[in-house]
Order: C-alpha cells, then sequence, then structure tokens
C-alpha cells in the first residue's frame, strides 16, 4: 500500500504543460489530477496577480506565508529574528495536524539520532526532515516566487498520497534565505517591467544597478556564511540547522541565463575529504528523482560539471559535514520577466517552474529514501565518534581576549562544546593562560565540523575550487592554537562565552592609558577622539606601575581636556565597559622607557571616514569595511559614489578608502585628479587588492611586481580553462613577518601574522627594509592551495606597501584584511592604516 500510494504521489508532482509562457495561471505550475481545498487562498487572491507576472515582494511574501500558516493545520509558522533592515527571518514547518501535535517530541526523537546509543532507536517509524530555502541571492528570485505555489500546493493539495506524505515528512521552508536582498530586487525588476515584455537582455530591467539585490543590506554574500555565521541570516539558519538535524537541505539558486539547470553531486574530484563517499552516493540517488521530474516536463538540466562540494560554508556543502545530504539547485536566470538567451526565449514563469519541480522532487526522494537517509545520519555521528580523537584543541590571547572569545563563540553557535582550561599550558613556543584560553575535546558530537573548522590543509585531488580553499579559523583569528592538548586541560564546560567585563575604572588625575591589542581598542580611541578630548599615540613600549605597555598604547591626559577629571574618569569607564577592554589609571608621568610627556606619543585626530563605492568597486569588499566599521566599532562613515565624486567636497573628509576595485572603471578623470590633489594635500588614501593598478596608474603610489611566465605547454585546447584556473589563488592562508615596531603593526605581539590571500599581485619589497613591515616568510603556505608558479613568486613579497604623496599619506593592502567579516586576525592592520597613519 506504501509503495502505491507514493508512486500515486510522485505522479503528482508532474505538471503537464511544456511550453513556456509569460502569463501563467495556476494550472501551468501545479499538478492537474489532484484536488484543492477551496478554503487555502491561492497566491492571486492575495497579490492580485498569478506568481511570474510580477516578482514577489518581501512583504508581500511574508503576508501570503502568514496566511497560509492562519488557514492551514499543516503549517506553523515562526519569526527567528530581523534582518539588519529590520524584515522578519521566518521559517514555516509543514507536516500532518498529527505530527504537528507531537512536533517537539519528533524534534528530540530526530536529534537522538546524532547521539551515542541511537542505535535503539526505529528508524522506520520516524518521519524525515527537509530543510529547503529560497534565494539566498536576493536577485535569484524565482526560488522565492516558487516559494508562494510550494506552500500553496502543501498546503491545498488533497489525498491520500499528500496526507502519506504530511505524515513521513517534515518540512521546515524558508520562503527567503535573504530578504533585503529579494525586496531590492523585486523593486528593480518590477519598476523596471514593460507591459509589453521586452526580451532584449540589455533593457534596462536585466541590468541592475550596482550593488544589485544578490546581497544583503551590508552586500555579504550569505551563501558564504554558513560557517562562519557572522550575520543575523545566517545565525538563524543555523541555530535552526542544528536544532533539527535536516536529513537534506536545498539551496535554490540562479546561474547565467543561457545555461538550463542544475542539480547535485557537482565534480566529484572537488569533494572536500572529510564529507564520506556515501554522501556524494546519495546525492547522486536524490538526483535521480530530480532527472525523471524534470525529463517528463521537458527541461533540460545537468550535473556533475562547474560547482563543487568544498567549502563547508556554503549552502549546499554545510550539511555534508553535519550528517545531511547538501543540494544546490542552480535555474538559468531570466533576472528579469522574459529575456533572450541561446536556448530560445527564457520566461519567468519557467523558471519559477523548474524550481517548483525540484522543491517537490526532494520530498518526493525523501519519502523514497527515508529510512535510508535517517541511518546514514545515524552511522555519520556513530563513526565521528569512533574517529575522533582522545585530545583537544587549546587556544587563547593573553593580548587580545575579546578575539578569543568570538571564536569560541562561533564554535558554539555551532553547538560545538567549549571549556574553560584547568591549568596554564605549554606547547613548543606557546604559552597558553587559563584565564584566556578555551579547550575543545575533540571527542564531542560535532568532531567533524569541528576537524573541518580547525585543519589546515595543502594537498589536493584537485587544482581548482569554486571558492576558497582554506578557511581555517584560529588562523583566521590570529589565535594561540595547538591542536594536540591533553583533553584533562578541560575543567568547566561554559554555557555561554562572553566578551570581557572591565572594572570599574579608578579615577586618575594625571593620565589613562588604553592598551592597543585588544580587538575593541579602535572602538574605544574613536569614542574619545569624537568626544573632543586629547589622545596620543606611544610608538615604543614603555613600563608604569609595573605594567609593561606596548608600541601602540593610547595615552589620555586629564589635564587640558574638555571634561574636568571627574568627568572624563566616568566617560572613560563608560567606553572601556562598551569596548570590553581594560583602561588603566596612572599617577605619574615617569616610567621606564618613554615618559608620558616625551615627544614619542604622538598627537591623534578624529577621523572622518569616505569609503568609495558603486560602479568598479567590488560589492562584498566594500561591504566588509561598512559592516566592521559601522556594527563593530561603531564608527560612523560616509559613503561616496564613484559617479557623483565630481560633486564631492573631499576635504571634509581625512580618510579615503578604495575596496578593490576593477582598476577604478567607475572614476572618471576629473574625479581621479580630485582624489590626487585630495592626498597631496594631506588625506589619506587606503587602497586594496587590485585597486592597486589604479593607485598606480594616477601616480599615488609606486610599486614593482613580481612577474611570472608559465607558458601552457602541452596543454590542449579542452584543457585551458583547467590549466588557467590553477593559477588562481582563490582564497589561501600565509604567514607573513611583521615589524612589532612599525605603526601598522600596533596591537599585535607576534612577530609573524596568518594574512588571507585571493590575488596573485605580488609587489617587491623596498631596498630600504624599514619599509617593509610586513613580509611573507621563505616558506608562507600555511594552509590552502596554490600553484607551484606563484608559489616561488609570493615568497619575500610585501603586502603591504605606505608611501607618502605630497603632505598625505597612501596605504596599499595586497590581502584583504576584513575578509567575510570572520578575519578577525588582520582587523587591527586595517584600523592602524586609519587612525596611525601620521606616524608612519
Amino acid at each position: 500500500m506504501k509503495q502505491m500510494l507514493l508512486r500515486v504521489f510522485l505522479l503528482l508532482f508532474i505538471p503537464f504543460t511544456y511550453a513556456q509562457v509569460s502569463h501563467p495561471t495556476l494550472d501551468y505550475y501545479l499538478p492537474d489530477n489532484v484536488s484543492y481545498n477551496p478554503e487555502i487562498p491561492t497566491p492571486k487572491e492575495l497579490l492580485g496577480y498569478v506568481p511570474g507576472e510580477w516578482h514577489v515582494s518581501h512583504d508581500l511574501l511574508v503576508s501570503y506565508m502568514e496566511k497560509m500558516a492562519a488557514a492551514s493545520p499543516r503549517i506553523a509558522i515562526e519569526n527567528r529574528g530581523r534582518t539588519f533592515e529590520g524584515r522578519p527571518i521566518l521559517l514555516l514547518t509543514v507536516t500532518s495536524p498529527e505530527n504537528h501535535k507531537n512536533i517537539a517530541e519528533i524534534k528530540n526523537q530526530h536529534a537522538a539520532l546524532t547521539y551515542s546509543g541511537s542505535e535503539s532507536l526505529d528508524t522506520d517509524s520516524m518521519p524525515i526532515v527537509t530543510y529547503q530555502g529560497m534565494s539566498i541571492h536576493g536577485n535569484e528570485a524565482s526560488g522565492s516566487n516558487a516559494g508562494l505555489l510550494a506552500i500553496y500546493y502543501l498546503a491545498a493539495a488533497e489525498g491520500p498520497a499528500i496526507d502519506s506524505m504530511l505524515e513521513n515528512v517534515v518540512i521546515l521552508f524558508d520562503p527567503s534565505f535573504n530578504p533585503d536582498g529579494l525586496q531590492r530586487f523585486s523593486y528593480w525588476a518590477n519598476t523596471n517591467k514593460n507591459q509589453s515584455l521586452t526580451s532584449d537582455p540589455q533593457d534596462r530591467e536585466y541590468r541592475e544597478v550596482w550593488p544589485g539585490g544578490r546581497y544583503n543590506h551590508y552586500w555579504f554574500d550569505l551563501n558564504r556564511d554558513w560557517l562562519p555565521a557572522e550575520l543575523p541570516e545566517s545565525q538563524a539558519r543555523i541555530k535552526t540547522y542544528h536544532a533539527w538535524h535536516p536529513n537534506i537541505l536545498t539551496d535554490h539558486h540562479e546561474m547565467g541565463s543561457n545555461s538550463s539547470f542544475f542539480f547535485q553531486p557537482g565534480i566529484q574530484s572537488r569533494t572536500h575529504p572529510l564529507t564520506p563517499k556515501l554522501n556524494q552516493e546519495l546525492t547522486a540517488e536524490i538526483g535521480k528523482y530530480h532527472a525523471a521530474a524534470f525529463d517528463k516536463i521537458g527541461s533540460f538540466y545537468y550535473t556533475e560539471e562547474d560547482y563543487d562540494d568544498f567549502y563547508y560554508g556554503k549552502g549546499s556543502t554545510f550539511p555534508d559535514i553535519n550528517g545531511s545530504i547538501g543540494i544546490l539547485f542552480e535555474q538559468a536566470s531570466s533576472r528579469g520577466h522574459i529575456q533572450e538567451t541561446d536556448n530560445g526565449l527564457l520566461t519567468f514563469p519557467f523558471t519559477i517552474r523548474n524550481q517548483l519541480t525540484a522543491f517537490l522532487s526532494t520530498i518526493e526522494a525523501a519519502q523514497a529514501m527515508r529510512t535510508k537517509l535517517l541511518n546514514y545520519q545515524r552511522d555519520f555521528y556513530a563513526n565521528s565518534r569512533s574517529e575522533a580523537g582522545g585530545d583537544a584543541y587549546i587556544f587563547g590571547s593573553q593580548n587580545d581576549p575579546a578575539r578569543a572569545a568570538h571564536l569560541a563563540q562561533l564554535l558554539q553557535r555551532h553547538q560545538i562544546s567549549v571549556y574553560e582550561a584547568d591549568k596554564d599550558y605549554e606547547s613548543k613556543d606557546l604559552k597558553f593562560d587559563k584565564n584566556s584560553s578555551y579547550v575543545v575535546p575533540k571527542n564531542q558530537k560535532h568532531s567533524r565540523l569541528l576537524k573541518g573548522m580547525f585543519e589546515k590543509r595543502t594537498t589536493f585531488e584537485d587544482s581548482l575550487f569554486y571558492d576558497i580553499s582554506a578557511w581555517s579559523f584560529p588562523l583566521a583569528f590570529n589565535l594561540d592554537f595547538s591542536e594536540n592538548a591533553p583533553a584533562s586541560l578541560a575543567s568547566t564546560k561554559i554555557d555561554s562565552v562572553s566578551l570581557p567585563t572591565p572594572l570599574t575604572l579608578s579615577k586618575s588625575d594625571y593620565a589613562y592609558l588604553l592598551p592597543w591589542g585588544d580587538y575593541y581598542a579602535p572602538q574605544a580611541l574613536n569614542a574619545i577622539l569624537n568626544a573632543g578630548l586629547r589622545a596620543k599615540v606611544g610608538i615604543q613600549p614603555f613600563t608604569s606601575g609595573g605594567v609593561i605597555y606596548d608600541y601602540g598604547t593610547v595615552m589620555i591626559p586629564v589635564q587640558n581636556q574638555k571634561m574636568n577629571a571627574e568627568e572624563l574618569n566616568q566617560f572613560l569607564d563608560k567606553v572601556a565597559k562598551d569596548a570590553h577592554l581594560t583602561i588603566n589609571p596612572v599617577k605619574t608621568g615617569l616610567t621606564e622607557g618613554i615618559d608620558l610627556g616625551s615627544r614619542k606619543f604622538i598627537a591623534l585626530e578624529p577621523q572622518k571616514i569616505a569609503l568609495l563605492v558603486g560602479d568598479g568597486i567590488n560589492a562584498t569588499d566594500a561591504g566588509e569595511i561598512w559592516h566592521l566599521l559601522d556594527t563593530r566599532f561603531h564608527i560612523s562613515i560616509t559613503k561616496l559614489d564613484t559617479r557623483s565624486l565630481s560633486r564631492t567636497d573631499l576635504s571634509k573628509y581625512t580618510t579615503l578608502i578604495m575596496p578593490t576595485s576593477g582598476w577604478g572603471g567607475g572614476i572618471d578623470e576629473s574625479s581621479a585628479d580630485k582624489i590626487s590633489e585630495w592626498v597631496r594635500s594631506g588625506g589619506n588614501f587606503i587602497g586594496f587588492k587590485n585597486a592597486a593598478r589604479w593607485m598606480k596608474r594616477q601616480g599615488l603610489i609606486d610599486f614593482t611586481t613580481v612577474e611570472t611566465e608559465n607558458p601552457a605547454t602541452d596543454v590542449t585546447f579542452e584543457q585551458r580553462r583547467d590549466f588557467n584556473g590553477a593559477q588562481v589563488i582563490g582564497g589561501a592562508i600565509f604567514k607573513a613577518k611583521i615589524d612589532r615596531s612599525h605603526p601598522i603593526a600596533f596591537g599585535y605581539d607576534s612577530s609573524e601574522i596568518n594574512l588571507f590571500r585571493d590575488t596573485t599581485l605580488f609587489i617587491e619589497t623596498d631596498d630600504t627594509s624599514y619599509k617593509n613591515p610586513i613580509t611573507y616568510t621563505d616558506e608562507p603556505l600555511v594552509s590552502g592551495y596554490i600553484s607551484d608558479i606563484n608559489y616561488e613568486a609570493i615568497k619575500g613579497t610585501r603586502p603591504f606597501v605606505q608611501q607618502s604623496n605630497g603632505s598625505g599619506n597612501v596605504i596599499l593592502f595586497t590581502d584583504n584584511t576584513n575578509f567575510r567579516a570572520f578575519w578577525y586576525g588582520t582587523t587591527k592592520l586595517f584600523m592602524n592604516a586609519i587612525f596611525f597613519n601620521k606616524a608612519m
């Protein structure tokens, strides 16, 4: 009987209209051999149109989801939080009414599969769990628009096959993984739509203005944040994921308009080695259900090309290290409503129908493979426990406890247990203080995930990567780190890691000292300077009151301030508490080393920061800077559009930042000249990565690059893309030496640092050694892939250049110091370039 119901259920998923349409009816999308509950409102009843005629805005998408939850006992809805723009982050749980009555028990039983003792659980009687999410890239909107139809079908379809499915499957449904981006794109597509539809790809409808709808509010690619989980949308998803442990997770995307439809498996040689082989076999088996569904509606598709399963920070790969099956769907994009392509006219309704088909065929596969996938999940965690070592990781930083706390918080977001250290510990040349270190035993539930987050890897089966090849979090956070500490070091489990809380600041009548090693020291300094207070930075170490103060210590005198001594004490006490750091009062200017009245304390000035955005600027790199300054350090910045620079008064700003730029293509000649004049008049210009070419062309900075030659010998035409792709540094980690006495390195307590790099811009060192405060070591690769020829080229080069230009200052970073908001370890370099540029 079950097999008969399943066959009937499969047939229900097959729409019978093959042709593309631009003005669809509901029948175009939905099976016509099933009845629908007339009490359930159709999308048109709320929207006023059939999905596909217009792009649904996020507010209307939310309204329809709420309406469906109110109308159907099959659906429960919850708001898991808010985006930066205040939009709800919804989750709908769809299953039978009877399952809803026991949903907490079902969730707990499902979670029990991941624990020791799960062998006694009867998977034959357990529902399977799918987690299906739409349009994490907001301008890949066919997913969220298909979500309108998917939820209608799940709520309204009637019959024994539907009832059977709902009894055996719990569907977690996120109709919009990226609410802010979807809203932005829907506005663009709808306001540029013609009544007489235009299919010309050159029409404005298909050419969004910068930054486009792909990203969230701060221009992050949310499909790279599943592992770092730095953003509210991601944190909501991760919390849901770890609460439910879904067996299948689907991630609905779009790709170039001239393609067809992709579903996984991807390129096998690029699967991460920690992913079990059985995972890929099950992915391929699920793919057969997709293939059958697409064959029946006449839609073309492909597998095992273009996309891979290596970086665990993507939505379709994150499940693979967590006992689940992650599946990427990529639909050729109409971008607007109808577009000419190599395959003929591509309509928005057609893209929606394909996404709906994949959504439903996933549920079909989940039901058919239910016990197989449940058993796979149970075995995954059992094998993880047997593989886990008996030792532990330990990491920490006496110099910067906040940075270590943030990594511990990230681990806890992923349900990885973190412990206090029982005692001080030494490993090789590293010393771990028990009060500023965290111990993470390897033998715990998420041991494979933990390994995937912490490991260093330099050998690979393939030389091509869809995304980055390295992301080791202790290296990204630039923390002291040992991977073979005894598990006995773990003492008390920490329920919730919090940032340091300083003691109340004692009053001084002379001066206060702010050590610069703390991660949030820039936040404190900015608050001090913006309050109109005087502050200076010490460019040499000294000792005061028995405390050693390193390079970069900020001194705030009590006298000659706009506040009296009592007001200043109260203000600095609040600053310290807000920034989770310690400010020390001192009673005398006499020290061991430079005295507080020394000219080696250099006056600091408030920073008015402008960030170049718009045409020619990489949106994600710009967004990372905006997010860092705005949300972490609470520094107000001005975003200057490259198209309006000619009408901008640059004299208002002390620092101008150019993120990665496509040769400065968005900046016209007069604006470029204006920037050059502003620099010569005293401005501080900071450029990143490929902005170097534009900076050099403008005469702002001078450097010599290391040129490489790699002739394509014995490379066939078919192999050309692989050959060229292998020369790309898609994202790897390299070790560099730093001169701690240089202002760019203030706040670091080690002479080495781990840098993230995704460019092949190699700059030769200056003949004057002190102009090379950061240089790659002779054997710099720590983790990730780099070709042999590029590895030789990078050795001994410098990723940082600073030069004077007139009265101004020009700084270049060849690497991204703020990568994806989780590269905490190099944030200080960037902030030093802002606050201490006059000291360089």
